[in-house]
């Protein structure tokens, strides 16, 4: 057996006064009464002495003082060859995402879908992105989702620039991420804006190896919106984004009510994605045993804060 921060072990030297402190604790009825007359009077007393008490106490603080030490079995090591696949994000934010074609709008709806997919994706690292007009990161590439949702969760656009959607910003960052990677991709949750030839995007997206897929999060119909000259209008999906996806080698998929789309979102991305060898990782192969001192700590501190005795009440007993 090891302990992985064995310094803290030193503590338990501390014990050891505290543990002869206990053993000379009296209870205020041995200063009055004899050994003999204590011993009849307390016959029928029920619960453990101070003194017992206290012993209890310092045994506990010393199992707690194991515990964090982190006793564990070493059972020799491991070695792991790792593979990890690379995935860039993309969330549109512009203003049109804000429509209502979608519920809530089409902005909450791609932030619930990717967090959907992220319950699909496997040995995938993530990175976030947000754009209209420009582009900025929310997350590096991670394989912590649960950050990766709250980031989602937390994600505001009323305080950023949110006028027009510029595709071609996004590849730029996306490529700026994965720029060591020969094969990147991109998964955009868009609107498609009002752009209808995506054709610089396009070369640029082949010319930087960039698989773009593409998740439609808006209707046929649209939603009507106030243009800058106070007029109505109505955006509706813009499809000529999908020439982006397929022809740069990725996948288009527009927008369903169903939750098994992501499942297979995620089933064709990662069909695409190269994985990445990592390097070989030795691993310690150790079991954990903290947690057995901890029980037991907590089960002598238990017993030493509610084994009351009432050897008080049995004196009194006797007097009446």
């Amino acid at each position: 057996m090891l302990f992985e921060h064995i310094n803290i072990l030193w503590l338990l030297i501390l014990t050891l006064p505290l543990f002869y402190l206990a053993i000379k604790i009296k209870s205020p009825l041995e200063t009055i009464f004899s050994k003999d007359i204590l011993k009849k009077i307390s016959t029928n007393a029920k619960g453990f002495s101070q003194r017992v008490r206290a012993i209890l106490m310092v045994i506990s603080l010393a199992l707690l003082i194991i515990a964090l030490s982190r006793p564990q079995l070493d059972n020799g090591e491991i070695k792991v060859k790792g593979q990890s696949k690379s995935l860039v994000v993309a969330i549109d934010i512009s203003k049109s995402m804000f429509l209502k074609d979608l519920y809530p709008n089409r902005f909450e709806f791609a932030k619930a879908k990717f967090k959907k997919l992220l319950d699909n994706l496997k040995e995938t690292k993530v990175a976030l992105l947000g754009f209209s007009d420009r582009a900025f990161l929310i997350a590096p590439l991670t394989s912590d989702y649960s950050s990766l949702r709250y980031l989602t969760d937390h994600l505001r656009a009323d305080y950023l620039n949110q006028k027009g959607t510029s595709i071609m910003q996004v590849l730029n960052s996306a490529n700026d991420l994965m720029k060591k990677k020969e094969k990147k991709a991109l998964l955009i949750f868009t609107d498609g804006g009002d752009k209808r030839d995506f054709s610089k995007e396009i070369d640029y997206a082949k010319s930087h190896n960039i698989k773009v897929f593409v998740y439609a999060t808006a209707t046929a119909k649209g939603a009507l919106i106030r243009d800058n000259r106070g007029n109505m209008v109505r955006l509706k999906l813009n499809r000529a984004i999908k020439d982006l996806a397929l022809k740069s080698g990725g996948a288009y998929m527009e927008y369903s009510l169903n939750g098994s789309d992501m499942k297979e979102l995620a089933r064709v991305v990662e069909s695409k994605l190269t994985a990445t060898k990592t390097k070989e990782e030795t691993i310690k192969n150790r079991v954990e045993l903290f947690y057995y001192p901890a029980i037991l700590a907590l089960v002598t501190l238990f017993m030493a804060l509610f084994s009351l005795p009432d050897r008080e009440r049995n004196i009194a007993k006797e007097r009446v």
